[in-house]
C-alpha cells in the first residue's frame, strides 16, 4: 500500500486510481488500450500519467527489492536492530539505502580492515571515545606487536586512525548532509585539458576543430545547483574526449567543521589529546573517503537530471516531429540530393505506391542542368506530380535552385518543400528497406523515403530509430536503455493515438500497435498477403500469434476501410459494439454509417444514456466522437508543411526582413527554424517571448510553424539569428 500512496502523492491523483492503474498493468493491459479503452477504471489518467506511473512503479518495486536484500544481509551478521529495520524502511530513495548500508557491506580490503586485523579496533575506540585525561601515545604503546607488524606506537596509531577515518566515512548520517551541502554550495570547475607537446604537434586539423567546440569552458565554473542540463552534458562530452578536466568544488571547510563538531559531540573544549587525532582522521576521512564518492554522486546526478531533461525535451520534439500534418492526395516526388553520384529521385502516388525512380545530375560536377529539367518535364506531365520533396542534406541548396527555375518554367501549379532527410540513409540502408524495395538502390530508397515522410510522416519514420531522426541533442552522450524506452514510448503513443489502417500498414508500423510484437505485425502482413484484404476485425483471431489478449490490446486501433462492419471504421473497440447497437436502437436508427452522424445529435444527455446502456460516460463521449467523424486523423489539428515555388539565400537576408518558418529542432536555450534558405536560423530562447519563459518547449514545438524576424546573418559562419518578437528591440 505505500507504493500506492506514494505514486498518488507524487502524481497528485487518488489512491484508487493508481491502485486501478498497476492491477491493470500488472494484468498485461498496455498503456495506450488503459489510457483509451479503461477511462472509467483509472478515473481517466492520461498516456503521460500512465507512462509516469509505470515508472515510478518499477523503481519503488525495485527499491523495496532492494531493501529486503539489504535487511537480509544485515541480519545474517547479526546486526539487524530495531532502529536501523525501521531507518531502511523508512528510506525514499536508493542512495538512502545504500548509505545505511554501507558500514555492513562486504568490503574489499582496506586500510581500516588490514588495521583490524592487527587489533588496533581498541585503541580506535579508545580515540573516538575522547575521555578527559586520555593519553593517546600511552594507551598506542600497549598494542605493540611485532607479529601483527605494529613495531612501535606511531604504527598503531596510524592503523587506528584509519580505522576511525573508515568509520566517520561510514555514517549515513554524514553523508546525507555533505551531499546536500555539496549540491548547495558547491561549484562545478573545467579548464583546458593540457596536451604534452609532442601529441600537441600532432593533432589532427579535426580534432582540434573539436577542441575549439569547448573552448567556451577551458575556465568556466557555476553553481553546481544552477548549472543548466545542456552544459552539464557538454562538460560531460568535453572531459570523456579529453579536451577538459571537471571537477567539483565543494565548501571544504564548512564541512571539515561539520564533521569535528559531529565527532567531538559539539563539545567546546574537546579533550586537548585527542582532539588532534580526530581532527586529522576526519580531514583523512573527508579527502580520502568521503569526498571521492560525494563527487561522484553529485556528477551522476547533475548527468542524470541533465540527462532526463534531454530525454524530455527529444521525446517532445519527436512527438511532434511524428504527429506533423501528411499531404494528402499528393503525387509527391522525393528528390535525394547529392554531387557527383547525382540526384536520386523517386515518384509516390497518393497512397506512397512508388511509380517510377531515376537519376539526373544537375549539380556539380556534371552540372546537366538542361537535360536534368527535361527528364522532370516528363515526370511531371507523365505522373501529374503536385509537391517536390526535397531532402535537406548535401548539394540540397543546389538542387533547390534547380527547382525554383524549373518551376517558374511551368505552366501548371507546382510547389516543393525542404524535408529533414536525417535517418534516411540509415532506413535505405537497413534489412527493412531491403525487403520493401528488393530491386532498388540505396539511393533509390532513400529518395521513395523522402517522398513517402511529406505524405505521411508517421507511417514513414516508424522505420527508423527515433534516435537517427535528428530531433535530439547529445542523444549519442546518454543512457541508451533510457533514451530508448522514452522514444519507443513516443512512437507508440503517437501511432496508437492515430490509429493504422490495418490493409495497408507496413509490419514496422504494425509493430508498435497496442499488444502487437514485430512477430505478430510480421504474421498479420503474411496473412493479409494469403488471404487478401480483412473484412472486419474479428479476422485478426486467424491470425498465428494474435489471440483473445492481444486481440482487446490491438483491435481499437487498427482501421478497416470498407469492411462489413462500419464501426471497424473508427476507435470505438469492439467490446463497446454491443453498446453502440443499442444506443442507435435507443434511437431508433440501425447500424449503419449514414445514421452515426443524426445518432450524435440525438444524445441530450450523456450521462443518463450511458447509465441506459450500461457504460461509462467517458467512453460514451469517446463514441460520439468517432460516430460524428469517422476515422478522423487528430494530425489535422497540427500545422501545415510551407509549401513553397520559389527560393531565397542567406545574401537576400537583411535585418528585420519577417518571414514564416518551420521549427525543426529545439534545445534548452533555442529552436532552430526552416526558413527556406537551407540554413535553419536560432531563435534564441530571450527571443522567443515577452514573457519569461523557462524553457523553449514553453512557446514552440517541433513543426510548428512560426513568424520570425532576421536580427544578423553570418554568411561566413552560415550563422542566422532570429526572433519571434515581433519588435525585437523590446524582447526579453
Amino acid at each position: 500500500m505505500q507504493i500506492i500512496e506514494t505514486i498518488a502523492r507524487d502524481l497528485g491523483v487518488k489512491n484508487w486510481q493508481v491502485e486501478a492503474a498497476v492491477k491493470l498493468i500488472d494484468e498485461g493491459n498496455t498503456i495506450p488500450f488503459i489510457a483509451r479503452y479503461r477511462k472509467e477504471a483509472t478515473g481517466t489518467l492520461t498516456d503521460e500519467q500512465l507512462r509516469a506511473l509505470g515508472e515510478s512503479l518499477a523503481y519503488l518495486r525495485s527499491l523495496k527489492e532492494r531493501k529486503e536484500k539489504v535487511m537480509e544481509s544485515i541480519g545474517e551478521q547479526g546486526k539487524l536492530t530495531d532502529k536501523l529495520r525501521a531507518a531502511i524502511e523508512a528510506a525514499q530513495t536508493l542512495v538512502e539505502v545504500e548509505d545505511l548500508y554501507l558500514p555492513y557491506r562486504p568490503k574489499r580490503r582496506t586500510r581500516a580492515g588490514i588495521a583490524r586485523e592487527r587489533g588496533l579496533q581498541g585503541l580506535a575506540d579508545y580515540i573516538l571515545a575522547q575521555k578527559k585525561g586520555s593519553r593517546v601515545r600511552e594507551e598506542a604503546a600497549k598494542y605493540i606487536n611485532e607479529e601483527k607488524e605494529v613495531k612501535d606506537a606511531e604504527a598503531a596509531v596510524a592503523g587506528a586512525m584509519d580505522i576511525v577515518a573508515e568509520q566517520i566515512s561510514d555514517e549515513a548520517r554524514y553523508r546525507a548532509w555533505i551531499r546536500g551541502k555539496t549540491w548547495d554550495r558547491g561549484t562545478l570547475v573545467s579548464a583546458q585539458k593540457p596536451l604534452k607537446k609532442e601529441k600537441e604537434d600532432a593533432e589532427p586539423a579535426k580534432k582540434q576543430d573539436r577542441r575549439d567546440v569547448y573552448e567556451m569552458y577551458f575556465a568556466y565554473e557555476e553553481a553546481v545547483r544552477r548549472i543548466p542540463g545542456h552544459r552539464v552534458l557538454a562538460l560531460d562530452r568535453g572531459e570523456k574526449e579529453g579536451f577538459l578536466t571537471v571537477k567539483i568544488e565543494a565548501p571544504v571547510d564548512d564541512i571539515l567543521l561539520y564533521l569535528e563538531k559531529q565527532v567531538t559531540h559539539g563539545e567546546k573544549h574537546p579533550d586537548p589529546d585527542t582532539y588532534p587525532y580526530i581532527k586529522a582522521a576526519v580531514k583523512d576521512s573527508y579527502e580520502r573517503l568521503i569526498a571521492p564518492a560525494i563527487e561522484r554522486e553529485v556528477r551522476n546526478r547533475l548527468t542524470e537530471e541533465a540527462e532526463d531533461g534531454a530525454i524530455r525535451v527529444f521525446a517532445s520534439n519527436l512527438e511532434q516531429y511524428l504527429m506533423q500534418q501528411p499531404i494528402a492526395g499528393k503525387v509527391v516526388l522525393g528528390w535525394d540530393p547529392a554531387f557527383r553520384t547525382g540526384c536520386k529521385l523517386a515518384v509516390a502516388d497518393p497512397t506512397g505506391r512508388i511509380l517510377d525512380t531515376t537519376v539526373i545530375f544537375p549539380t556539380a560536377p556534371q552540372n546537366k542542368v538542361r537535360e536534368s529539367k527535361q527528364v522532370l518535364a516528363k515526370l511531371v506531365s507523365k505522373y501529374g506530380i503536385d509537391v517536390i520533396s526535397v531532402g535537406n542534406g548535401t548539394a540540397s541548396r543546389e538542387s533547390e535552385q534547380v527547382i525554383t527555375e524549373f518551376i517558374r518554367e511551368q505552366k501548371r501549379p507546382l510547389q516543393y518543400v525542404i524535408v529533414n532527410e536525417a535517418g534516411a540513409s540509415v532506413y535505405s540502408a537497413s534489412k527493412l528497406a531491403t525487403e520493401e524495395f528488393p530491386n532498388f538502390d540505396v539511393g533509390q530508397r532513400s529518395a521513395a523515403s523522402i517522398a513517402r515522410r511529406l505524405q505521411d510522416p508517421l507511417a514513414e519514420l516508424v522505420k527508423i530509430d527515433p534516435k537517427s531522426i535528428g530531433v535530439g541533442q547529445y542523444q549519442h552522450d546518454m543512457n541508451q536503455k533510457k533514451l530508448d524506452g522514452a522514444l519507443t514510448g513516443v512512437v507508440e503513443k503517437c501511432v496508437n493515438r492515430v490509429g493504422v489502417d490495418l490493409n495497408t500498414a507496413s509490419y514496422s508500423l504494425l509493430s508498435y500497435i497496442s499488444g502487437i510484437s514485430r512477430t505478430v505485425a510480421k504474421n498479420i502482413v503474411a496473412y493479409r498477403e494469403e488471404n487478401g484484404a480483412f473484412t472486419n476485425r474479428r479476422e485478426l483471431l486467424k491470425v498465428t500469434g494474435l489471440g483473445p489478449k492481444a486481440f482487446q490490446q490491438c483491435a481499437g486501433f487498427l482501421r478497416i476501410r470498407g469492411g462489413s462492419q462500419p464501426l471497424d471504421e473508427t476507435s470505438v473497440h469492439p467490446e463497446s459494439y454491443g453498446a453502440v447497437k443499442e444506443l442507435l436502437a435507443g434511437l431508433g436508427l440501425d447500424m449503419t454509417r449514414d445514421s452515426f452522424k443524426t445518432a450524435v445529435g440525438m444524445v441530450e444527455d450523456p450521462a443518463q444514456t450511458a447509465a441506459r446502456i450500461g457504460i461509462g460516460e467517458p467512453t460514451l463521449r469517446d463514441i460520439l466522437q468517432e460516430l460524428e467523424k469517422p476515422a478522423r486523423d487528430p494530425r489535422e489539428d497540427m500545422p501545415a508543411p510551407v509549401l513553397r515555388s520559389d527560393v531565397l539565400s542567406m545574401e537576400d537576408l537583411k535585418p528585420g526582413i519577417r518571414l514564416k518558418g518551420t521549427v525543426r529542432n529545439i534545445v534548452d536555450f533555442g529552436a532552430f527554424v526552416d526558413i527556406g534558405v537551407h540554413q535553419d536560423g536560432l531563435v534564441h530562447i530571450s527571443k522567443m517571448s515577452r514573457k519569461f519563459i523557462k524553457h523553449p518547449l514553453e512557446a514552440v514545438h517541433v513543426g510548428d510553424v512560426v513568424e520570425v524576424t532576421v536580427l544578423g546573418v553570418d554568411v561566413g559562419k552560415k550563422r542566422i539569428s532570429l526572433s519571434m518578437v515581433e519588435d525585437p528591440g523590446k524582447g526579453m
